[in-house]
């Protein structure tokens, strides 16, 4: 029997190195067992089960979805090959065709020797570590697979352009204005993906490594990281673009610069994108995560909205989504969902939005930014690597309990002209800090003096 890794079973998907952690025959074991998962889930047989499979750019994961989706068809289960699509395509198949469940095969924003599975059931809600990731652990780790279980059919079919249409519909196309911008594709899968409806609108400028490549010779697929954010940022101050946009590698993330080529927090955008939405749905419910700028509620409220905070991971907001019938969701990592894409993330929707938004207001992105920038400040996500991170968390509570303390998502500290959220990593003995004052002053004074408990020796 092949040996199955748990290191690679995470909160929110399956992911390890290739081949030593993920080959063809563990995809295949962990495709047979999403698929019994998927059945138990649906109180059904995994001969009745519909099942999209789709996959990145890098150089092992055509072949690792071929693995996996002869695992699922070995199940008995029908398969949509929808080929090499960004993740959130996926999301798209399974939604749209009202199927039992998806794999994207990527390993997003890793480096190239990395491979991973992206789970996802009936509306593109996806298995996490509450739930279902722990059942295809056990299932591919312990499940006889030596028979098939059935002989599934393999359909093949191209999405892009009716996902494309889908997307668009999002925003009034007729109402962008020329709009230069610098975008970068980091080698992954947003070229072909939003490539063709950049070329219907009037978006000129550079495009910087639009071509899927699965060695990355420009850089990382991860805009969080500052040095593969250079480029952009460089080149947007360069060529005086109003705008640069950056996607991760599976392309469900966007990043923006603006025109003074300052990086945008994702608690500011979801705050602009969460206006612009309101104007369109009065009233509605929209979700952000726990370590995110007041700007967001505040814009929320002042818009006649309701603010919910939340969680972070994909798989909790996604389930608010649904239980709050929320009509978008951001956060802070550069995730961004929407309730009319079945509460999925997307990295090509906010991109559309951005450039609806500029061309309606007339404004450049940093004069829609000045006002959270005057007002809020933020220190941005801090790591620091703790012995007990549980310790270390009770005693930071106890240190402010004249405070308003809350514990939705590690430990929330709200002590009024400044709050701070202190969560635990899930996979490492790690504390991150998110902090917000409103002077500058007091934001750099208070999260030196929080780091100091949380790295107090």
């Amino acid at each position: 029997m092949t040996d199955v890794s748990p290191a690679i079973f995470k909160a929110y998907d399956v992911r390890g190195t290739y081949p030593d952690q993920i080959d063809g025959d563990v995809a295949y074991r962990v495709a047979r067992g999403f698929a019994r998962v998927l059945a138990d889930l649906r109180g059904r047989d995994t001969t009745d089960l519909r099942i999209a499979v789709g996959h990145d750019m890098r150089l092992h994961s055509g072949p690792l979805a071929e693995a996996f989706a002869r695992g699922l068809a070995e199940e008995g289960a029908d398969v949509l090959d929808i080929g090499e699509v960004g993740t959130e395509i996926v999301y798209y198949a399974v939604g749209s065709r009202e199927l039992d469940g998806g794999v994207s095969v990527t390993a997003s924003h890793n480096p190239k020797q990395w491979a991973g599975f992206k789970l996802v059931r009936e509306g593109a809600l996806p298995l996490s570590g509450d739930r279902g990731i722990p059942d295809v652990q056990r299932v591919a780790t312990e499940g006889d697979f030596s028979t098939p279980g059935g002989e599934g059919k393999v359909e093949r079919a191209d999405l892009g352009e009716e996902f494309r249409r889908y997307v668009s519909g999002f925003i009034a196309t007729d109402a962008i204005r020329p709009i230069k911008a610098v975008l970068d594709g980091g080698n992954g899968m947003a070229g072909p993906m939003i490539g063709p409806i950049l070329d219907s609108l009037p978006v000129e400028g550079e495009r910087l490594y639009f071509e899927p490549n699965g060695e990355f010779p420009g850089h990382e697929p991860n805009p969080l990281l500052e040095e593969n954010r250079k480029l952009i940022i460089d080149t947007v101050l360069e060529r005086g673009a109003e705008l640069g946009i950056a996607w991760d590698g599976d392309a469900d993330r966007c990043f923006f610069i603006d025109d003074r080529g300052e990086f945008v927090p994702g608690d500011f955008l979801t705050a602009l994108l969460a206006e612009s939405i309101l104007a369109k749905h009065p009233g509605a419910a929209i979700i952000y995560d726990v370590r995110a700028s007041r700007a967001v509620p505040d814009t929320v409220e002042r818009a006649g909205g309701r603010a919910l905070v939340n969680r972070v991971g994909h798989a909790f907001f996604k389930a608010r989504m649904r239980e709050e019938q929320g009509v978008f969701g951001g956060e802070v990592s550069g995730h961004y969902y929407f309730r009319d894409f079945w509460n999925a993330d997307s990295g090509v929707i906010p991109a559309l939005l951005v450039l609806e938004l500029l061309s309606l207001r007339g404004k450049k992105m940093s004069e829609l930014l000045e006002p959270y920038r005057e007002r809020y400040f933020i220190s941005g996500e801090i790591n620091s690597t703790v012995d007990d991170p549980d310790a270390r968390i009770r005693a930071i509570a106890e240190r402010y309990a004249e405070c308003e303390v809350t514990w939705l998502d590690g430990v929330s500290v709200d002590c009024g002209a400044w709050h701070f959220n202190v969560r635990p990593s899930n996979t490492e003995p790690l504390l991150r800090l998110n902090l917000e004052a409103f002077s500058r002053d007091e934001m750099e004074a208070r999260t030196e003096e929080v780091l100091a408990l949380i790295r107090k020796s």
